[in-house]
């Protein structure tokens, strides 16, 4: 009986490596991409702060770190100690750090470190689109997403719970304290007055640093509904100093913190916002504005307001710092419709397409204005009777295929669904990163139309 023969399977068979590390890829592949792109970004930013350092050892090359972090990102792969396996186990890593491998650590505080630097990036990888004429600015639709903080809801509490646990804790440390007095009086009494005594409970220790924490938790909150207590007053008289008038006398403003405001113990700065699904989490809100064209991210933000209409005018004025210019159109959801909002589109020259309510799906459409736009509409009349033309809801209904697809690709298909980091400014600048990441797929994906801005790959 003649015997089946196998593919050779030899473990233990030497193998001898290939002269160039890219030859480990196929022609084409995505590492070599970022690996070309990432040689024409001017990381001066990130090199100026190793020039004059001249302790320690040699650094690893920032250009390595950017292109293994970049490559991380658009797979999916945003943790460093994941990265750093990574490193030393996928090949498409291990080609982008040519032998290099840093540990976790190294990794967390390069990005930790350039976060700022990193962060401007994202307009490089803007530019190499524009030059590629994959950003037409044409139909710019803007959304907002909720994305989970590093810090867990149950770690929040309120200002009327901090109200009761203060005095609550407050008493709790001094019976502690007064027992301890009284234990060191008797040991005084038994073995002497010089007698060492040993440290403090560690039930004292934890309540008074729990103690001390929600001290801090009221003062932050009570400075912050100061603060928001004076930008309202500061707001109505420039509103009456405009329309040239004074201020009306009105009841002060509420200096102190509602009773359900939160504060969290993890990342102050994060809030508990509802979630497209209806849940309740601590979050940020994380905005993108998405150019028809292509899909590519021409400006992001990140806030800890749960509302999306105070963002607005800042995303235009970001478009237009980011590309050189206003976008001809903007469609946004219902979420962002203010008078003050569309006004401030209108004095830029920007078509706004905004929703003025949300509507149910499945509801009847309602009929087809006729006729010329009365003079006498309000800013919301006119818009809602804009979307209802047929042109007007042929250029809404464009906003979702335009801006949801990029949310679903962020968090659906790289998993970008939590912060790894903590506080707005650090988390502003990892969503930026992301853009960056979802920009370079996109550039990726449009190759042929990259080749003439980029070198040619030599993968």
């Amino acid at each position: 009986m003649q015997r089946k023969e196998y593919r050779t399977y030899a473990p233990d068979q030497l193998l001898i490596l290939p002269p160039s590390l890219r030859e480990w890829l196929p022609d084409g592949h995505l590492a070599y991409f970022i690996s070309d792109l990432v040689d024409q970004f001017d990381l001066s930013a990130i090199e100026t702060t190793y020039e004059d350092e001249l302790r320690g050892g040699p650094p690893y090359h920032p250009a390595m770190m950017v292109k293994v972090l970049l490559y991380g990102y658009c797979t999916g792969v945003y943790a460093s100690r994941r990265l750093a396996k990574h490193v030393h186990e996928d090949v498409a890593f291990r080609v982008l750090a040519a032998g290099n491998a840093p540990d976790f650590r190294t990794i967390s505080e390069f990005r930790r470190r350039h976060l700022e630097a990193l962060s401007g990036l994202f307009k490089q990888v803007l530019e190499v689109a524009q030059d590629a004429g994959l950003v037409k600015l044409g139909h710019v639709a803007l959304d907002g997403t909720k994305i989970r903080a590093n810090a867990s809801k149950h770690k929040a509490m309120s200002y009327d719970r901090l109200c009761q646990e203060e005095p609550r804790l407050a008493a709790a440390v001094a019976e502690m304290l007064r027992r301890a007095e009284a234990a060191d009086a008797a040991d005084d009494a038994q073995y002497g007055p010089d007698r060492s005594g040993d440290e403090l409970p560690e039930e004292l220790r934890h309540r008074e640093s729990r103690l001390k924490r929600i001290r801090e938790a009221k003062a932050a909150l009570e400075a912050k509904a100061k603060a928001k207590a004076a930008q309202q007053q500061a707001a109505k008289a420039a509103q009456a100093a405009a329309e040239g008038r004074s201020p009306r006398p009105a009841k002060p403003p509420r200096e102190t913190p509602e009773e359900r405001m939160q504060y969290n113990f993890t990342d102050p700065e994060s809030h508990i916002m509802k979630n497209s699904d209806g849940a309740f989490v601590q979050a940020y809100n994380a905005q993108a504005a998405v150019d028809a064209e292509h899909q590519i991210i021409v400006a992001t933000d990140v806030t800890a307001q749960p509302a999306d209409a105070p963002h607005l005018p800042p995303m235009a004025t970001a478009i237009a710092e980011n590309t050189g210019q206003a976008p001809q159109r903007l469609s946004a959801d219902a979420g962002y419709f203010s008078e003050a909002g569309v006004t401030a589109l209108v004095a830029r020259e920007i078509d706004p397409y905004i929703a003025t309510e949300k509507v149910k799906h499945g509801a009847p459409v309602p009929p087809v204005p006729r006729g010329r736009i009365p003079n006498d509409l309000s800013v919301k009349d006119r818009m809602r009777r804009k979307l209802r033309t047929k042109a007007g809801h042929a250029l809404y209904k464009m906003r979702k295929a335009i801006v949801e697809p990029v949310f679903g690709q962020i968090k659906g298909a790289r998993g970008f669904t939590r912060f790894l980091l903590r506080g707005l400014t650090k988390v502003r600048g990892e969503w930026s990163l992301v853009a960056t990441a979802h920009n370079i797929c996109r550039l990726f994906a449009a190759r042929p139309r990259t080749a003439g801005v980029l070198r040619a790959s030599t993968g």
